[in-house]
């Protein structure tokens, strides 16, 4: 019934083996293996093709239940007809209605011309569901093979998308086209292939050298994050118990040296973040794009959490369009389902130039600031070091309801650097100076405005920082927090239909 061997010559596995690979041994279920087309046209015949070239069931990953549908190349390329539409459509409404994730593997030549209007229906009825599924159960989409035309808009609205190199393909019109249209070669791979929305486009969340890495990283995903929306921000594994906060009380000294001496001298942000999540259980999402802002899950003592922070390494962590937006997209996803997000801030602003001007840095800086404050899940920020002007009001400050901020001693909170706040300040009064005198005044200026506002001193006075912690005191901090927070309510609700994020 099920031709391995044509997709092993294409250096894939079979839509069946993908599935047995990724979930827990023995645990599938495949539902709707007698579906068929119920086509007669253009050389088809009705009944022709086995399961209409779908797998679709259910099974367990580390336990946990998942709804799954692997498309098979085999059967006439993957391409989607009615009945193969519809049983899609089914398995994301059974996820919803059984509250579990549901994992779409697509490896798919695109609609199936023969059916004409009825493929497109088939397309229609999985955007729609994909669409009801979103905030409310988690929504995985595998590129493990061919995903073009509209078909790339279902994996466009689940929540991860994730690539293989040498195997995923996925864009709107093929290089055929755009030769046709625009006389231009490109190949596909070039066009769109898993390097391209791993670290380009920002399409892709997550990247892997070949299938069975691939599936690792979902099993991964899949152990850290929520099963479904649910009241209350606490999500554990089965079984976990939480410590009190006071209990057994644990200090990690490494945290205070990782900030460099120098203000402008950079360090990992993962050294941070290492140091206050359980060993092992971080999983970062866009890894490889936009990476002045890293974003990811984790636990801290069994909780899961979400972290959004500035890269320092990479870019000096200043923000700009296309990190807003992933950091945007992934405080949305948290707030969706009510995981606790925790800030780590060293930002100097948004990034400066024309090329940003011209792409929207505005439009884009404005989802950050609209993601922030619309969430109503726990939100804590910790200010590691540099929050200059708009760009500390985006990094979950106060002022954007942040439940608790907290500022290393190392903290720098002011409108902007010491440096060019001198040359404002005083550049009038310097401009007749010659140039020794003019720059043992600055340097003087430098050094006052640094000893009366860089120091989170004047923040905590006016309680924008609500306590000044040690480095090695933050995962306790954290995890204390959470628990306290653990059946926090909202009191503020203006009722409107929803708003207009700047998208």
């Amino acid at each position: 019934m099920y031709n391995m061997e044509k997709q092993h010559k294409l250096g894939k596995l079979h839509a069946l083996e993908r599935i047995c690979f990724l979930l827990d041994e023995d645990s599938f279920r495949e539902i709707g293996s007698n579906i068929t087309n119920l086509e007669d046209a253009f050389n088809i015949k009705k009944g022709q093709f086995p399961y209409d070239g779908v797998i679709t069931g259910y099974g367990t990953i580390g336990g946990q239940k998942v709804v799954i549908y692997s498309e098979d190349f085999t059967v006439i390329g993957g391409t989607l007809g009615k009945q193969h539409g519809l049983k899609i459509a089914n398995a994301i409404k059974m996820a919803i209605e059984n509250r579990c994730p549901i994992i779409g593997i697509n490896d798919s030549g695109g609609a199936r011309i023969q059916e004409g209007v009825n493929a497109l229906a088939g397309y229609g009825e999985i955007f729609y569901y994909n669409t009801m599924a979103s905030g409310y159960i988690p929504q995985i989409s595998i590129i493990a093979g061919n995903c073009a035309g509209g078909a790339v808009y279902s994996p466009g609205i689940t929540d991860f998308i994730f690539v293989i190199d040498n195997i995923s393909q996925m864009f709107v019109t093929g290089p055929k086209v755009i030769k046709s249209v625009t006389n231009e070669d490109i190949t596909a791979d070039s066009l769109g292939g898993a390097g391209v929305h791993a670290q380009r486009s920002g399409v892709a969340h997550f990247h892997a050298p070949s299938e069975k890495d691939c599936f690792q990283k979902v099993r991964d995903l899949i152990a850290v994050i929520p099963p479904c929306y649910e009241d209350g921000c606490i999500h554990t594994r089965k079984g976990t118990r939480l410590p009190k906060y006071n209990e057994n009380l644990q200090f990690n000294e490494s945290l205070e040296h990782v900030i460099p001496e120098h203000s402008n001298q950079g360090y990992d942000i993962h050294d941070v973040i290492y140091g206050i999540v359980d060993e092992g259980s971080f999983v970062e999402v866009q890894e490889e794009f936009a990476k002045n802002v890293v974003v990811g899950f984790g636990r801290v003592k069994g909780v899961s959490i979400g972290i959004v922070s500035n890269q320092p390494n990479f870019m000096a962590g200043v923000l700009d369009c296309d990190s807003s937006d992933k950091a945007a997209r992934f405080i949305r996803y948290c707030d969706a389902y009510n995981i606790p997000i925790i800030t780590l801030t060293d930002v100097p602003g948004f990034l400066p130039g024309k090329d940003q001007e011209y792409k929207g840095i505005i439009r884009h800086g404005a989802k950050l600031l609209y993601a922030y404050s619309e969430a109503t899940t726990i939100k804590i920020n910790i200010i590691l070091r540099k929050a200059y002007g708009g760009a500390y009001i985006a990094m979950s400050s106060k002022h954007l309801r942040s439940d608790f901020v907290y500022a290393w001693p190392t903290a720098e909170i002011a409108v902007m650097g010491a440096d060019g706040a001198a040359d404002i300040l005083y550049g009038k009064q310097m401009k007749n100076m010659n140039p020794a005198e003019k720059a043992a005044f600055r340097q003087e200026k430098i050094d006052e405005y640094n000893e009366k506002f860089m120091n989170p001193g004047i923040a905590s006075m006016h309680g924008y920082v609500d306590e000044i912690i040690k480095p090695q005191a933050t995962r306790e901090r954290i995890y204390g927090d959470i628990m306290m927070l653990s059946d926090k309510r909202s009191i503020n609700c203006i009722h409107k239909k929803h708003g207009n994020i700047p998208l």
